[in-house]
């Protein structure tokens, strides 16, 4: 991670500033907060913090406002932090340009993890990934070749394409919307019957334990998730 890295925390509840500032500070950040919507805006406009943790409560405007506004102007990363646990409110936030969602209560253990999944994409903004690995499993996006524990995986187009787009937002939450369009194109971001057979082929070919993945798990009603572990590594070119 980069030295004081700079992160915004938006919520207007005194308590979790208080707990974010003391925690996410004693862990190398500098922090900055903000309690409504229109601080957030000026904030993220004038500091360009390298991550954004929102809160969808706000007391002037929603904070799926905030996400949809500062989308406008800024590919900053965001992670929402919300007592909202509806599938409908992730996956509204998600579309809408979040690259996480977590839940309060939380864990500070996690919390911290997934900031620094949204640090690599900050690192990785003038680069594009082409080589990721996790659990055994290498993909090489250069040679076009997925391998695990040396040995060559066959896989069909749609397979391949499924697994790279996953892969490229390691980490992070990837709605059935956005994987169907990516994949499949955007006439068939409805069509979630195509992806759970495709998530089902794909499996058994790069899970030691398919009923237990641990690459590609399931974001129940939301979508799936590339898992990042302690072996997992990503190597990036920059582009031209």
């Amino acid at each position: 991670m980069s030295a004081d890295p700079h992160v915004l925390v938006v919520d207007d509840e005194p308590q979790i500033q208080k707990l974010l500032k003391v925690a996410l500070s004693a862990a190398g950040w500098r922090v900055s907060l903000a309690a409504t919507a229109a601080d957030a805006l000026r904030a993220i406009a004038a500091s360009a913090p390298d991550v954004v943790i929102l809160d969808l409560g706000l007391p002037d405007r929603s904070g799926l406002d905030v996400l949809k506004d500062m989308r406008a102007f800024s590919t900053t990363p965001v992670l929402i932090l919300s007592a909202r646990d509806r599938e409908g409110d992730k996956i509204e936030a998600l579309d809408a340009g979040a690259d996480d969602y977590v839940e309060k209560p939380f864990g500070m253990g996690e919390l911290l993890a997934r900031l620094r999944v949204a640090m690599r994409k900050t690192a990785g903004k003038a680069a594009t990934i082409t080589r990721v690995e996790a659990d055994g499993l290498v993909i090489d996006m250069e040679k076009r070749l997925v391998t695990r524990d040396g040995a060559p995986i066959r896989l069909t187009p749609k397979e391949y394409d499924l697994l790279v787009t996953l892969a490229r937002h390691a980490g992070r939450v990837v709605t059935h919307r956005q994987i169907l369009a990516a994949v499949w194109g955007p006439a068939h971001v409805q069509d979630t019957q195509y992806l759970r057979v495709l998530i089902g082929q794909l499996r058994p070919k790069i899970e030691r334990n398919p009923s237990t993945p641990s690459i590609v798990r399931t974001e129940a009603g939301v979508g799936y998730r590339f898992m990042v572990d302690g072996d997992y590594q990503s190597t990036s070119t920059s582009r031209q």
